[in-house]
């Protein structure tokens, strides 16, 4: 006989009255539970375990060669990059400016991701300070040279480091590479050299291609004669643009001193066409870029016969040679040491402002003061000689660095003064190499130093 389920719709259900819903659990068990879990068959254990094999292999994974930066090239420790500071001292990169300490390394988690970054023009006088400074902060650099002002001693001490790569190439030929940042530093600033723009088109076009940020290397040049001083970057400049490109004799390649045309319309009219195109490329195709407006800047590693007023002046006083002055010495120029300028370009381009940007030393000296302070530096008993002075010859130049300081944080701190005896150092080493003072000089030629003892146009940047 089957089963039947009978419902009584008027049937009502009783319920019992001595029906309750279940009581509540003390509130200890909601925190005690977790805790047995953890505890229960060696859980804690194993994480703590876990936790330490992954500490041990993350810090040997992270272990890094160390590469040397060259202490003579920072005047003392106050103008020493933070990071340079904690990497010498503590073996691992610290933090910088305004973080969170101050020596160390960089706990796991907040190290920055380090960026693929070209340098033209990289082992060159600046080039290579900036490629030390990108290295030592953990980039990875590929710098691209054609050594025809640069030297490839500027850049050995990176040799065998996996984040350094060297090309030797011409910018005025295009380059496919796949980069983050370009800073284009790849123009010889000298007025014994032309300059053009082929290579600032070549490096505007990778970047569009493959989205790098661009920093243009600019110069202080395209205020020409200025009308205002100290000189703003919202000044249009005083420039002859028709003057006749600088050239060479036969005359240039032996050691006696070299005449030639002063006029500086090439170098100068060059740099301006470089700023306006890098601008029409941020304007037509989006294109991120920087400008730096560079003034004087001297250190170790200048070519040492370039034409230029500080490396002239070191060079004829170490060589007891009389100190050439264009005129009668009252024009003014701004000295900033080399440090000082990579700082100011790291933070250009890492900064989120256009330019352009004034990066000089405020600190203004004439000619026959800048030779005084030579001759005090290396030898008192130095001759100064004077001379006729060049075609449109600025005769003042010193920089408003007001928009740095308030956009960028960035102010000189190196003096020249201060910052003089590294260079005269370096120059001493590289003058007289193994030879005493006095002794014999060398007149072996290389690919930096094929004019020597120029001293014409010295006042460039």
């Amino acid at each position: 006989m089957g089963s039947e389920l009978i419902y009584r719709g008027h049937e009502a259900r009783t319920l019992s009255d001595s029906y309750s819903s279940k009581p509540p659990k003390p509130w200890w068990i909601a925190v005690t539970r977790p805790i047995h879990y953890v505890l229960r068959e060696q859980r804690l254990v194993f994480a703590l375990v876990g936790i330490a094999i992954a500490t041990f292999v993350f810090t040997l994974s992270d272990r890094r060669p160390h590469y040397p930066i060259l202490d003579s090239h920072f005047p003392d420790e106050s103008t020493r990059p933070t990071h340079l500071v904690s990497y010498q001292s503590h073996g691992g990169f610290g933090f910088g400016p305004g973080s969170l300490g101050s020596g160390g390394k960089i706990p796991l988690g907040l190290r920055r991701k380090g960026l693929r970054i070209v340098v033209t023009g990289g082992a060159g006088f600046v080039g290579s300070h900036l490629v030390d400074r990108l290295m030592a902060r953990g980039d990875s650099v590929i710098v691209v040279d054609n050594f025809f002002t640069g030297r490839k001693e500027n850049v050995m001490h990176h040799f065998g480091n996996p984040n350094f790569e060297m090309i030797r190439h011409d910018v005025v030929e295009p380059l496919l590479l796949e980069v983050d940042q370009i800073y284009h530093l790849a123009c010889p600033a000298s007025p014994l050299h032309k300059t053009n723009v082929v290579g600032t088109l070549n490096m505007l076009g990778l970047a569009k291609r493959v989205g790098a940020r661009f920093l243009l290397t600019s110069t202080s040049e395209v205020y020409g004669d200025p009308l205002q001083h100290p000189q703003v970057e919202t000044y249009w400049g005083n420039v002859n643009p028709i003057g006749a490109s600088h050239f060479l004799s036969l005359a240039s390649y032996t050691t006696d001193t070299v005449a030639m045309t002063g006029v500086r319309s090439c170098y100068d009219e060059g740099k301006r066409t470089a700023e306006t195109l890098t601008m029409d490329y941020h304007r037509e195709a989006a294109v991120e870029v920087r400008i730096a407006r560079i003034f004087n800047t001297y250190g170790p590693r200048m070519c040492i016969d370039d034409g230029r007023v500080v490396s002239n002046f070191v060079a004829q006083a170490l060589r007891k040679e009389p100190l050439t002055i264009y005129g009668d010495g009252k024009q003014t120029r701004s000295f900033q040491y080399v440090s000082d300028l990579v700082e100011g370009l790291i933070r250009l381009m890492e900064g989120e402002h256009v330019g352009p940007f004034n990066l000089g030393n405020p600190g203004e000296f004439t000619m026959f003061e800048l030779a005084q302070v030579v001759q005090e530096t290396i030898d008192p008993n130095a001759r100064i000689e004077f001379r006729p002075n060049t075609e449109d010859d600025p005769h003042k130049r010193k920089p408003d660095i007001r928009r740095a300081k308030e956009l960028l944080g960035w102010k000189p701190k190196v003096s020249l003064r201060k910052g003089l005896p590294l260079m005269v150092s370096d120059f001493r080493q590289r003058i007289f190499g193994d030879h005493k003072e006095g002794g014999g000089v060398s007149t072996t030629l290389n690919n930096s130093q094929l004019i020597p003892k120029v001293s014409m146009q010295q006042q460039w940047d």
